[in-house]
């Protein structure tokens, strides 16, 4: 009779959290006796994770950002390590957050623990060289685009393109009319939906500027509605803050319920992250923007060598959808941007139904499968 499983898993963010629940469930559908341990976020926790501290201490944005954090992290990422070492897991799981993961996986493998990474990093991207570390200290990287997997493969890292989760959950046809209903908004209402990420630093960079540019599209578009979720309760206090400089604009808060704005809307003005790769499986033309903090971006320009920024635009190898990013990312160059996709987002829409049948590779059992294969017990 096999002996249960232990498994560790740390995810950074909510993008990360959604990863960790689906792939702890499909293995628990292969192995029923199974302990989950480390860090993730409430979705995880329903499955059944301990973690062993709130998941938010690890989201944090942008190159400078970070340094102001990076004693707690370090000690964090010592004390948690210790931790495993102790628990002595099955396997680690690293999902995302490679600069805080891929040490821990480096550091495990080492002491005899199997280590597997979920989500590529954007080493084909920038930084390639840390490519050496994952071959190092990964027994299987597990990616979710198919170009990723090709890297590896050139790489001599042991690869499996499992697909991506939303790609599974998202239907390949998905009507407005019930989201509309849903969110009260009119079956016959152009609306636009505003998404300027989930991270405190991101609302703080791009409320502002997505409220701006309401502000110019309804001066040219009187009768257009906008919905804006937030990912949490802060988020909805720090977007609540920006709208009171800004009243009596047809802006609608959402608690969460960001899908159901995405299926409603008619286009979208979205912060560059893995919000655009749902955006593009619910087929609906958008418009991506981005600012860092000045240094952050100084920095990310002499390292970058993707000519793109967003998931649809890399995916489609072409500049499918409007990227701005810094100083250019202004109200009218935005607005013009989101008015040219509410004529006729046609192009952008039949291409990402193209992807995102792709996509579909039911990503959490195959996740599930490669990790079990690696322990030996599939």
């Amino acid at each position: 009779m096999l002996q249960p499983l232990k498994v560790a898993l740390v995810a950074g963010e909510a993008s990360g959290d959604i990863l960790g629940a689906g792939l702890m469930q499909a293995i628990r559908n292969h192995c029923p006796q199974v302990e989950f341990i480390g860090v993730g976020g409430p979705l995880m926790e329903a499955q059944g994770l301990q973690s062993y501290f709130p998941m938010e201490r690890l989201a944090i944005m942008g190159l400078v950002e970070v340094l102001g954090r990076l004693p707690e992290l370090l000690s964090r990422r010592k004390r948690l390590v210790a931790t495993l070492k102790q628990q002595q897991p099955d396997v680690f799981i690293g999902i995302d957050a490679p600069d805080f993961n891929l040490t821990i996986e480096l550091q495990l493998r080492e002491a005899g623990i199997k280590t597997v990474h979920y989500v590529s990093p954007s080493v084909w991207a920038w930084r390639q060289k840390r490519v050496l570390k994952i071959r190092q200290g990964c027994d299987l990287m597990l990616t979710l685009l198919p170009f990723e997997a090709q890297f590896y493969q050139d790489n001599q890292v042991p690869v499996l393109f499992v697909g991506h989760p939303l790609a599974d959950s998202v239907a390949m046809h998905n009507d407005p009319l019930p989201a509309r209903e849903q969110l009260g908004l009119p079956a016959d209402a152009q609306v636009v939906a505003l998404l300027p990420g989930s991270r405190g630093g991101e609302v703080a960079k791009l409320g502002a500027l997505f409220v701006d540019t309401a502000r110019y599209l309804l001066a040219e578009k009187p009768q257009l509605r906008f919905i804006i979720p937030a990912a949490n309760q802060a988020r909805r206090e720090q977007l609540a803050a920006i709208l009171a400089e800004a009243p009596n604009l047809p802006i609608e808060i959402l608690d969460g319920q960001s899908q159901t704005a995405l299926q409603a809307c008619d286009a979208v003005l979205i912060a560059s992250g893995t919000a655009t790769l749902e955006a593009m499986l619910f087929k609906k033309p958008m418009v991506v923007a981005y600012k860092l903090a000045p240094l952050s971006h100084w920095l990310l320009k002499k390292m970058v060598k993707s000519p793109y920024i967003s998931l649809p635009n890399l995916l489609a190898a072409e500049m499918l959808v409007p990227e701005f990013i810094q100083d250019a990312a202004t109200p009218e160059v935005l607005g013009e941007a989101v008015l040219t996709q509410l004529r006729d987002g046609s192009k952008q829409t039949q291409r990402f139904a193209e992807l995102h049948q792709s996509l579909r590779c039911d990503a959490s059992q195959r996740a599930a499968q490669g990790v079990l294969q690696l322990l030996g017990r599939m």
